[in-house]
């Protein structure tokens, strides 16, 4: 809610009652014809002067005379005689951004209580009521300034529009840190994500220039995700504004899921919770245990050559390898891979052998390879190695509780959770 101001001087005031009153009277005699007339004489009750709400308001903010507002101070109405208060107000930006307000408990004074945006055009609707009881309506545009000097704020959404599995964070990278809290709320604020299904969600801060976005549990399968920022013109920090932003849309495929057990050395694959595939493994030996947890397909390729000294392994060593590898389907950044491995096919299926990545027989690899996209989960369990991270090495997002998860947000943190979209959809059916 919102509001904002026209010139509202004494005279200009009386000259547009004036000429509100003769349109009224223009019509009201097209509508009575020759049978008399309904203003300019005394005692008929339609004579009298409609309520004019715009009369008895004032506003800050808003500079007269059509000039551009200050977007660093907030707006504020008031009611300037007494008797009469505020009921309403409603303001919008040509973006479709509402303005959050705060009513007093009199309804004599409202001011918003978000930062207005620099270089905007908002319109202000203001319902009121006077000491009768009458209603009165004002409707008011204006437009806002841009700062003088401003450092912008951009995100650029990732990943890359497409379709991706049900794993895929939605991320924004911010092109200036922002520390501050106060600040990170109004980003977060700012970027919004919906998902068809509807689902809970919520962004967790990475460090000071990432965001990252995920569903409470993994988005549904074949479900559309669209990512937009409201920041445009948003005053963040002292100087520093928001900048445009190219919205994201993302649609995700079947629910892929592969398993692996360290301990068993197998792998099951799962579409849409349906087990399709179980395929011999090996994963990382001692010394070189494969990552425990939730990871998420980064991409594929089809040959990479694999060095030992890559992960630290010294050349010449009798752990040092230097490998052609196919079908490869990355999970970290720092080289974890699921991939044909030929040179173990005795030890896949009985025992670990690698350093690290998951191994298969080619075949197997050439399915697996075909099979999955970046977003999919593969999820590794019973191996002596480290769990894997949430951040720095892939997406290991899925790692962290969802109590956990709502900690690194500027808004929802410490804040109880409300009904999920599934619940308001089956206490309200009609929004289904």
């Amino acid at each position: 809610m919102n509001h904002s101001a026209s010139p509202t001087s004494t005279g200009a005031g009386t000259a547009r009652r004036r000429r509100r009153a003769a349109l009224g009277c223009a019509a009201l005699t097209a509508v009575i014809g020759i049978g008399g007339t309904a203003c300019g004489s005394g005692g008929h009750p339609l004579s009298a002067d409609p309520y004019d709400a715009g009369r008895d308001l004032s506003f800050g903010a808003a500079v007269r005379d059509g000039a551009k507002a200050d977007p660093d101070k907030p707006l504020e109405i008031a009611v300037e005689e007494s008797g009469g208060r505020i009921t309403d107000v409603t303001a919008t930006d040509t973006a479709g951004r509402y303005v959050a307000g705060e009513l007093s408990a009199d309804g004599e004074r409202w001011h918003s209580t978000v930062p207005l945006a620099a270089g905007a055009r908002y319109t202000v609707r203001v319902s009121t009521e006077d000491e009768d009881g009458s209603p009165g309506r004002e409707v008011v545009g204006f437009r806002t300034g841009t700062p003088r000097t401003k450092k912008r704020l951009d995100v650029v959404f990732g990943p890359d529009k497409g379709t991706y599995g049900v794993g895929q964070p939605v991320t924004a990278e911010l092109s200036a840190p922002v520390r501050d809290e106060a600040a990170r709320a109004v980003v977060e604020r700012a970027l919004k994500v919906r998902s068809r299904p509807a689902v809970r969600g919520a962004w967790h801060w990475v460090d000071d220039r990432t965001l990252h976005y995920r569903p409470k549990e993994y988005w549904p399968a074949h479900a559309t995700i669209r990512a937009h920022s409201d920041l445009a013109g948003v005053k963040v920090a002292e100087r520093l504004w928001g900048g445009r932003t190219k919205p994201l849309t993302l649609t995700t495929g079947d629910r892929m899921e592969a398993v692996t057990d360290a301990a068993a050395h197998s792998m099951t694959v799962h579409r849409n919770g349906e087990a399709i595939r179980t395929i011999p493994v090996t994963t990382g030996k001692p010394g070189f245990e494969t990552r425990n947890g939730v990871k998420v397909v980064l991409g594929k390729e089809y040959f990479v050559r694999m060095r030992g000294t890559s992960i630290g392994i010294a050349e010449g060593s009798a752990d040092s390898y230097d490998l052609p590898v196919y079908y490869a389907t990355r999970v970290t950044w720092s080289g974890e891979y699921v991939h044909a491995a030929p040179w173990s096919a005795g030890s896949q299926g009985a025992a670990n052998v690698s350093h690290g990545c998951t191994g298969m027989s080619t075949a197997d690899a050439e399915w697996f390879f075909d099979t999955v996209r970046p977003g999919d989960i593969v999820e590794v369990v019973n191996s002596y190695g480290d769990t894997m991270p949430p951040f720095g090495n892939g997406f290991g997002d899925w790692n962290l509780t969802w109590k956990n998860w709502r900690k690194g947000s500027a808004l929802v943190a410490g804040t109880p959770e409300g009904p999920t979209p599934e619940d308001r959809v089956r206490l309200r059916p009609e929004l289904a």
